[in-house]
């Protein structure tokens, strides 16, 4: 009689906990995202943060030793993507202050999702205890796209740690049309085409990837190692937005497929009391990638007026 074995049942994950098809492809990915790493600034330091939904990975980048008490920017990616995305950003933004970029749970990254974070109350649970396992009690958010979405429900739901918040054509201001997936695709199916056609096509799409390189890399790698399980996120209503006091600040590239612009550029402000918003030319969906060096400089200015107010003891509304 043979002797019977048993085996170890696998964990189950959760459905809508994102995942990678298998070790090679992830490995392939993060080879692709260390290229981009590597035309940033230098990385000063990793850390894996412990909360509720899992293991949040974050990446440091360090100002001079006199600016180190400076408040710290964090910097949220959008969908599909990882902290790579910010390549033209972290040198520019962590000159004069801390930056810290987090990979999201459910994104292609080096964060361990085990829990969901896709409901809005669990999104802003996640964020709030990430910055606590850094010891950061007040920071500078901002958000490209998905993360946009993070950071403006993070100024709804859990305020208390923003110092001030930066909206990069963020999502959680209108519903997802169609001509954003469509967008999506069809640049997609662009990073195929030839090398000598991408950039004309890059024109057209407002599309950065076709013409670096490396972030094209990441990007075909990332759509065949990992998948992405979470529902599309519900804009914010305009009751929630009303209730925002956090110093915000929207920026909104003008050929923009995820939102309507100048709808924006108005409503807004309209709906959060000292809120600005702006339309930057010649750039889509990614201003800080299509116009990285107008954008960064943006972004320091903002939160340089948020700090000196702070520091003279007025409102921090600038």
């Amino acid at each position: 009689m043979s002797k019977a074995t048993t085996s170890t049942p696998a964990t189950r994950v959760p459905a809508d906990v994102g995942r990678y098809v298998n070790d090679a492809r992830r490995d392939r990915y993060f080879a692709a995202c260390d290229a981009l790493y590597a035309m940033g600034a230098p990385i000063d330091e990793e850390l894996d943060v412990e909360t509720s939904f899992g293991t949040t990975h974050v990446y440091r980048y360090g100002p001079a030793p006199s600016a180190t008490s400076r408040t710290p920017i964090v910097l949220v990616h959008g969908a599909g993507s990882c902290s790579a995305m910010w390549y033209p950003n972290t040198a520019r933004l962590s000159a004069d202050r801390p930056v810290y970029a987090l990979d999201t749970p459910g994104d292609p990254g080096r964060s361990v999702q085990r829990e969901a974070i896709h409901q809005p109350e669990r999104a802003a649970q996640w964020l709030d205890e990430a910055l606590a396992g850094l010891g950061l009690d007040r920071v500078h958010l901002v958000g490209s796209s998905y993360g946009g979405w993070l950071v403006l429900n993070q100024a709804h739901r859990a305020p208390g740690r923003l110092a001030s918040v930066t909206l990069l054509d963020p999502g959680g201001l209108e519903k997802v049309g169609l001509r954003f997936f469509v967008w999506i695709f069809v640049s997609l199916f662009a990073t195929a085409a030839p090398k000598a056609l991408r950039p004309r096509l890059a024109a057209w799409l407002e599309q950065p990837v076709l013409v670096v390189p490396e972030l094209r890399a990441m990007i075909q790698a990332s759509v065949r190692a990992f998948r992405i399980r979470r529902p599309a996120p519900l804009p914010l209503t305009e009751a929630e937005l009303r209730t925002i006091r956090t110093p915000l600040y929207l920026v909104l590239g003008k050929r923009s497929l995820l939102l309507h612009p100048r709808r924006q550029l108005e409503r807004v402000p309209r709906l959060i009391p000292g809120a600005r918003a702006e339309i930057v030319q010649g750039t889509g969906h990614a201003p800080q990638i299509d116009q990285a060096e107008q954008t960064n400089e943006r972004i320091r200015d903002f939160t340089a007026a948020v700090d000196a107010t702070v520091d003279a003891g007025g409102s921090e509304n600038p």
